[in-house]
């Protein structure tokens, strides 16, 4: 995708703008959309994945958001 985005940059004014401004200022105004939209599809998670369940390692931490979430109680 960011090929892409490069590549639309340099076709829109390394050749188009020969012919047509207004097309090389719309073949860039999508190249800036790619980056974005980019990052979104590659952070997207699953609707099955919990990582907000995760233990983060941190003993004392885990065990204080495992209090606040009800899964255990502290004596």
């Amino acid at each position: 995708m960011m090929g892409g985005c490069i590549g639309l940059f340099v076709l829109a004014w390394g050749v188009v703008r020969l012919w047509s401004i207004p097309v090389a200022v719309g073949m860039c105004v999508v190249a800036m959309v790619i980056p974005p939209v980019a990052a979104m599809v590659a952070n997207r998670r699953g609707p099955e994945d919990r990582w907000w369940d995760d233990p983060s390692g941190d003993p004392q931490s885990d065990e204080w958001w495992d209090e606040l979430d009800g899964k255990k109680r502290r004596p």
